[in-house]
């Protein structure tokens, strides 16, 4: 008879993050049995744990043999399938029987060597100088971006010779997806630029395509050349979610490291990621407690002992901060390699996003395994006792403003309860009474409207209020509050820079330890409610863009351009719309008014 899953398999399962990942079944002797992919990882792996659950004998028979459950957090599901692949061709887990073929997916070339480069796709990357971004999954996304590169950079994609020996460009080039080198057409310093940018946009996360492209959008906005500036929108557009997808993407063939971590006090867990050739070849973790180390020196000690051990010195090594003595550890693994190391903490692109993953992987390991962050009853009680609150905060909420030089300034709204955002609870608001870039008096406003509110709706007022900033935005608030004849409520306001908290009637900030659990509660609802009042105004932000020349119309009103662009889609909906279409919308007069607004683009 066959026996019965490990029973604590299913309680690991149920404390796992919802979120997409890899999740790998150890036997007792610590080897694979089985590795999967999941949209979800605790939706899946609870799967197999459901009374009643149907699995076939193979999946029967892992289970029964399986002690260990663990799971390595990726971006998204896409990532974790490419991940899988790589770590079933690796382990080849007994139990497995999907991707165990020797199938490439493919990856983008950009010829980085040649005078003229072009981007091609191809099944396999090589160390050869050139430049890869890959693999993709499904190919076609490989097919979509290598399309993308010649609409929007005019890079050449084809075979032909570029050296300028062409009589005539090609097609391409008339199609405005080539700057035509084939045929002599542009220099090597113009088109160099604009391999670089197509470079840029497959290796995502570049802030300096973003900041370009969002400068040429504003700027043909100034000029009112509202398509252009629509165009550049939907390149940033792309450009940003071509940045969310990178993950394994785009981070190399050279044999690298990378190492991450994650601290509470005295515990520690050390990650190490091993890539060879672009693909995953090993992850370890190793715990660590009673450490009174500098994160900087605990890093450096780390790197040192893990290669004293023997383990294979690659050519790069990555870390989420400079660690101590990074030099001087460079020079000593070198010498000890044979060959040059260099050891680097990046400050954007692909392996930054990478570290990123690598240190939510670390927090969760750390959880799960070390079990050192305490529950939220006992943060809460210790933020009681920092900011020498009179009661538990049990609900704590957070305001941020946003703004672009004063204008389209908005706040946010977020509530936490028991350590927990309450996401339903959450509001925001556009400023009625502020002109120009005045935080304070936004921050007076929105305190002031929001517990009026509250007080309004026989709500109850929050434990604690943080505010995004320091001892300005804390005075505003208070004002909002007498101004208001709102009762006092316990603030703090929180700067970025020095991570200090700025507290009512003390002169001087409150320090925090970055190790305190209290200060990782505080970051994760001040980031929040900075992130939803970013989305919020740079959604309107966007609104404001298009509607702007369509009230350039007489008798055309916000309301009534966001009616029109509702219906039509688009400006160049509006422009072409049909005129029974239009009148049906606005009427006669101002149906006659728009068309006059567009001429030469009526239908």
């Amino acid at each position: 008879m066959m026996g019965q899953p490990n029973p604590k398999l299913a309680e690991s399962a149920a404390a796992l993050p919802a979120g997409p990942g890899v999740y790998m079944f150890r036997s007792g002797a610590g080897t694979i049995l089985y590795i999967g992919k999941a949209k979800s990882l605790r939706q899946r792996t609870r799967s197999y744990f459901r009374p009643g659950s149907a699995h076939s004998p193979r999946i029967d028979r892992m289970l029964a043999e399986a002690v260990g459950l663990e799971v390595i957090v990726t971006d998204s599901e896409i990532e974790a399938l490419i991940l899988e692949n790589q770590l079933i061709k690796l382990e080849k887990p007994r139990y497995n029987v999907l991707l165990r073929d020797d199938k490439n997916y493919p990856y983008l070339k950009l010829t980085w060597q040649d005078r003229f480069p072009r981007a091609v796709m191809v099944r396999s990357a090589f160390p050869d100088g050139q430049l890869y971004f890959g693999p993709y999954l499904p190919a076609r996304t490989a097919r979509r971006s290598l399309k993308a590169i010649a609409r929007l950079f005019q890079v050449a994609t084809c075979n032909e010779k570029l050296d300028g020996s062409r009589p005539r460009p090609c097609l391409y080039f008339h199609m405005k997806q080539c700057l035509g080198p084939c045929a002599g057409l542009i220099t090597q310093v113009e088109y160099r630029e604009a391999v670089r940018q197509a470079r840029m946009f497959l290796e995502g996360g570049n802030r300096e395509l973003r900041v370009d492209l969002a400068k040429k959008m504003r700027s043909a906005s100034d000029r009112e050349d509202f398509e252009a500036a629509a165009r550049y929108r939907d390149l940033l557009r792309i450009v940003k979610k071509q940045s969310e997808r990178v993950g394994l993407r785009g981070i190399g063939l050279v044999d690298q490291d990378f190492f991450s971590f994650h601290r509470s006090g005295t515990d520690a867990l050390l990650l190490v990621f091993v890539l060879r050739n672009g693909a995953v070849r090993s992850r370890r973790e190793f715990r660590f407690s009673d450490l009174d180390l500098p994160d900087e020196e605990f890093l450096a000690s780390a790197i040192c002992q893990y290669y004293a051990l023997g383990n294979a010195i690659p050519a790069r090594i990555f870390t989420p901060i400079p660690v101590q003595d990074g030099d001087w550890i460079a020079r000593w693994l070198t010498e000890k390699n044979g060959r040059t190391v260099k050891l680097s903490t990046p400050t954007r692109g692909p392996r930054k996003m990478f570290l990123a993953t690598l240190e939510r992987n670390a927090r969760l390991g750390f959880q799960t395994s070390i079990e050192a962050v305490p529950d939220g009853a006992r943060i809460l009680e210790q933020l009681r006792e920092r900011m020498q609150l009179d009661a538990i905060p049990h609900r704590i909420e957070g305001i941020d403003i946003s703004h672009t030089g004063g204008s389209l300034t908005v706040a946010s709204v977020v509530v936490w309860e028991g350590g927990d955002p309450v996401r339903r609870a959450f509001r925001r608001m556009r400023m009625k009474s502020v002109s120009g870039p005045d935080d304070y008096a936004a921050m007076a406003e929105a305190v002031g409207r929001r517990y009026s509110r509250l007080i309004r709706e026989d709500e109850p007022l929050p434990d604690l209020l943080l505010l995004d900033g320091g001892k300005g935005q804390l005075a505003a608030a208070q004002r909002g509050l007498r101004e208001n004849g709102i009762p006092p409520i316990p603030i703090a306001a929180v700067a970025k820079r020095e991570e200090e908290v700025f507290l009512p009637g003390r002169a001087d900030p409150m320090p925090l330890d970055r190790h305190e659990p209290v200060l990782h509660i505080i970051h994760r609802i001040r980031d929040e409610a900075h992130r939803y009042a970013h989305a919020y105004h740079r959604r309107l932000r966007t609104r404001s863009l298009l509607r702007t020349e369509l009230q350039e119309i007489a008798g055309i009103g916000p309301a009534r351009a966001k009616r029109l662009l509702r219906r039509f889609g688009s400006l160049q909906g509006v422009s072409r719309a049909g005129e029974e279409a239009l009148e049906q919308e606005v009427g006669k007069a101002l149906a006659a008014r728009i068309r006059n607004h567009f001429p030469g683009r009526k239908s």
